[in-house]
């Protein structure tokens, strides 16, 4: 579908929608990003995953990218709270290297890899440049990455830690990261907004999530035309 028809089609489901959820969702589009991703690896905790989910779209990040190894990936309903209806998930699943796939991806897209690793070599948070997309890795709730995936990165990055114990919960690990760079990039002169492109592709598929049998409108629609 070429960006004009698409643009033309989310005007005419707009008229089916209220003015408050018209606003929520521009306020919405305005404050996602791309330039922050996270890719979490072979996680078998639908609950873990879940939260993950949750933290990434109220923080505004977009994209999340689902590494399966050992375990199947599913959603813990009660906990995600519908957030992965809004978010892009990407898929890796059980085949060859799907830790390398996604990361090899998402290099040939300019994407800086961050592995999360408390380690003596792993810089802080705030030393960690984001001029460049970044895409932070996370591991498995008990092993944390693979090796293959920490060889893979760019960078590693640790969280500050005061306690007896050396890590945080994966869900709270992700939560933390991604609060902590979106709101550095917010203040910065980062350009970190979807593009114009990429604002229409959304809101077009964010409105048919909005809407009863958007099929069925979007039909009658090009039938008029």
């Amino acid at each position: 579908m070429n960006n004009i028809l698409q643009k033309r089609l989310t005007e005419f489901l707009e008229t089916f929608l209220t003015e408050e959820r018209k606003h929520l969702l521009y306020k919405v589009l305005k404050n996602r990003t791309r330039h922050i991703t996270v890719v979490v690896e072979d996680l078998y905790q639908t609950q873990n995953i879940s939260a993950v989910m949750r933290s990434c779209e109220c923080v505004g990040i977009q994209d999340i990218h689902i590494v399966e190894g050992e375990n199947d990936f599913h959603i813990h309903k009660a906990v995600a709270m519908g957030a992965d209806k809004w978010l892009t998930i990407q898929h890796y699943q059980k085949e060859n290297d799907p830790m390398l796939t996604c990361i090899n991806k998402l290099k040939a897209k300019g994407y800086s890899i961050v592995a999360t690793l408390p380690d003596d070599n792993s810089c802080f948070l705030e030393d960690l440049p984001l001029e460049q997309p970044v895409a932070f890795l996370f591991g498995t709730e008990l092993t944390g990455l693979s090796k293959e995936a920490i060889a893979a990165a760019d960078k590693t990055v640790k969280i500050p830690m005061h306690g007896f114990t050396n890590s945080f919960n994966i869900s709270n690990s992700v939560a933390i990261i991604v609060s902590y760079c979106i709101e550095k990039l917010r203040k910065s002169q980062i350009h970190w907004q979807l593009s114009e492109e990429e604002k229409t592709e959304l809101l077009f598929d964010w409105m048919q999530k909005s809407i009863n049998k958007p099929e069925l409108l979007i039909k009658r629609y090009l039938a008029n035309q």
